[in-house]
């Protein structure tokens, strides 16, 4: 597993999921609405969610399957990179899991909440 496929899952989970779901878990999402009021064309997001969650979605089965694949793919020879991999490696598959569990509530909300209430 080379430092570019590393660096490449981190940035994916990272940007697509776990970012803009902690941003709104913390409370942005009063920040969001007061942005929308500065930077109208933001409603966008808004107007598009169902293809907003579709294209991260995707990303995170992209990233998932990416990562469960170089699950068992050999570190580096040298003791301190092979540590510096595996430790990234636990982190991207801790990452990926809070990220999917944050899509799931994340759909729930958007989706599912609207329709029972």
């Amino acid at each position: 597993m080379n430092m570019r496929t590393i660096i490449l899952e981190f940035l994916t989970i990272l940007s697509c999921c776990a970012l803009p779901a902690a941003l709104v878990s913390l409370g942005a999402g009063a920040v969001l609405a007061s942005v929308v009021t500065a930077v109208p064309q933001l409603v966008w997001l808004s107007q598009h969610k169902i293809q907003l969650f579709a294209f991260a979605g995707f990303m995170l089965v992209l990233a998932g399957n990416s990562s469960y694949r170089n699950r068992n793919a050999p570190c580096p020879a040298d003791p301190v990179q092979a540590k510096s991999c595996m430790r990234l490696r636990r982190w991207t598959v801790r990452i990926f899991y809070v990220s999917a569990a944050m899509y799931v509530i994340g759909f729930f909300f958007a989706f599912l909440l609207s329709r029972i209430t």
